[in-house]
């Protein structure tokens, strides 16, 4: 039987409407490939605790308004993520690869080129679809 890890994970965007993305670092499972930033949820954490956690310890940023989205699950060959994603639309700082990633900021638009990991597709969508104007 495959591990589950629960996972948080976020669209961080920035005055210009960009989303950030990451890129997984060298040794990680699945590196060199995009995700949004966020990571996984200790024993006895909560989401939105992970979240503010996960932020600060990657990217160097407090989180200051962030959205609950959707939860799902994913399987991989070798484990199952159950990924809860969020939408940051306020933050304070300056996003920084504390955690040995890459950063992008990019356009909604764009993001289905980015070689994004399968178990963010579904957020790329909700994400382009909350952008879109009414």
């Amino acid at each position: 039987m495959r591990p589950t890890f629960e996972v948080v994970a976020a669209a961080v965007f920035d005055n210009a409407g960009r989303v950030l993305v990451t890129g997984r670092p060298p040794g990680k499972h699945m590196a060199g490939r995009r995700e949004f930033p966020g990571g996984k949820i200790a024993p006895g954490e909560t989401q939105t605790a992970a979240l503010q956690r996960e932020l600060r310890e990657e990217l160097g940023i407090e989180i200051g308004a962030a959205q609950f989205a959707m939860t799902l699950d994913h399987d991989y060959e070798d484990r199952r993520i159950r990924l809860h994603f969020y939408v940051v639309d306020s933050f304070s700082g300056t996003p920084q690869p504390l955690d040995g990633q890459t950063l992008e900021w990019v356009a909604v638009e764009d993001l289905h080129c980015q070689n994004i990991l399968e178990a963010d597709a579904p957020f790329v969508a909700l994400i382009q679809q909350r952008r879109l104007p009414c």
